[in-house]
């Protein structure tokens, strides 16, 4: 990445805000924060402007649930695999992520947090880890999907200590709340600001209501690996899925790319749970990226890329998906009908606030990080900035030439 080395502003851009789209009106960038949202027509001579082109200016994206991309995963404790997945991110518009691990044998995911601390300690070409999101091990083996069931475990079987050994580095950690020990497993991460978050889970709605009153806050992938309602005699007991559609104190992950869920489902969990507490996640593999037909692995399992999205090769399940955040967007405005602003809010500010840090990113406001994405009207990246830093890519080096030294 490279600094601009002075105070700019992005011009001629249709700039997203929270709830509206402005023309007319410029990012002002000092350093590495947001100077000012401004009347374009008003910037001194002073100041570099930077012409977009019309195109939208959006803050970055942020995934808060991906595990890799073009043939590589977190899972892979290297600065390959981490440089690949980071840098293809950035190039869609992804300026921030959490880097998410499947379930592996409990040696891999202390590598990984090991090295995820190593990686976040130093400046890095491209989207920014903000820390480690833990997807098992601690899962429902019938909900277990497409991950490794040799690695579902229980939370009272003695390993959660090696993992919060790295306390420092987690910002979440998913589990089934039914499991044995994973009522203390919430206690102990709500304790240490870690956010509890169920998923691959049989739960019914009274043991999901017992681990929210330790704490639990958010739950991923809604509709996948989920429990629903089911009829005991006379009566119907709901399950996670119902949680996450009614309760209104939770934040609810969907993976948005049209083929886990249909329109009508993405539009039922909209309407339900509305663009302030759903985030957009890419749940990307390994296959994210890879073309039709390719086989990719998480861990020891492999899968394939079959009609754009990962695939058991017994096509009983999905392996996740192979679409990054960007290619999204124009399928929740598109196919969901929701608006252009909400839709950025699910993908940036919401997940921004399930983790913490709302507070400086998630939006183009003033005091915010520059992190800062420029989209066609197709969501292909024009250009990137983190941290008031441009990330390279083929569109910005014909579009901005000579404007990034």
């Amino acid at each position: 990445m490279k600094q601009t080395g002075k105070r700019f502003a992005l011009v001629n851009g249709r700039v997203v805000l929270p709830q509206t789209v402005e023309s007319g009106k410029a990012v002002v960038v000092d350093g590495s924060t947001i100077a000012g949202i401004a009347n374009s027509d008003e910037l001194g001579d002073e100041i570099e402007k930077i012409d977009v082109n019309g195109n939208l200016i959006t803050p970055g994206l942020i995934d808060i649930h991906t595990h890799g991309a073009l043939g590589h995963t977190f899972n892979e404790p290297t600065a390959e695999a981490f440089g690949v997945i980071t840098r293809e991110n950035a190039r869609r518009g992804v300026t921030s992520l959490l880097a998410t691990p499947a379930t592996a044998p409990i040696s891999n995911l202390v590598d990984c947090l090991a090295f995820s601390r190593r990686w976040m300690a130093e400046e890095q070409d491209g989207a920014q880890v903000l820390g480690v999101h833990l997807e098992g091990p601690y899962f429902d083996l019938a909900q277990a999907g497409a991950q490794d069931p040799a690695n579902v475990r229980n939370p009272d079987d003695g390993t959660v200590d090696a993992l919060l050994e790295h306390q420092d580095v987690i910002r979440m950690v998913s589990y089934a709340p039914e499991l044995p020990g994973a009522l203390e497993l919430t206690s102990r991460l709500a304790a240490l600001g870690i956010v509890p978050a169920a998923g691959h889970s049989s739960a019914k709605e009274d043991e999901v209501a017992a681990a929210i009153a330790r704490g639990l806050k958010h739950i991923i992938h809604i509709w996948s690996a989920q429990s629903t309602t089911v009829r005991e005699g006379p009566w119907r007991k709901p399950g996670l899925l119902e949680v996450s559609l009614t309760y209104d104190d939770l934040t609810v992950e969907m993976i948005c790319d049209n083929k886990h869920l249909p329109p009508t489902l993405m539009k039922l969990a909209y309407k339900c749970i509305g663009a302030d507490r759903l985030c957009v996640i890419s749940d990307a593999t390994s296959g994210a990226g890879l073309p039709e037909g390719s086989h990719f692995r998480m861990g020891k399992m492999e899968y394939e890329v079959h009609d754009g999205v990962g695939m058991m090769f017994d096509r009983s399940c999905f392996a996740g998906s192979t679409t990054l955040v960007n290619d999204m967007i124009p399928i929740l405005i598109e196919q969901v009908g929701i608006p252009l602003p909400e839709a950025i809010r699910m993908a940036a500010l919401t997940p921004a606030g399930v983790i913490g840090v709302a507070g400086r990113k998630g939006s183009l406001e003033v005091g915010k990080d520059a992190d800062i994405a420029v989209f066609n009207d197709d969501f292909v990246a024009q250009a990137t900035l983190i941290n008031g830093r441009w990330v390279e890519n083929e569109v910005l080096k014909k579009r901005l030439k000579g404007r990034m030294s």
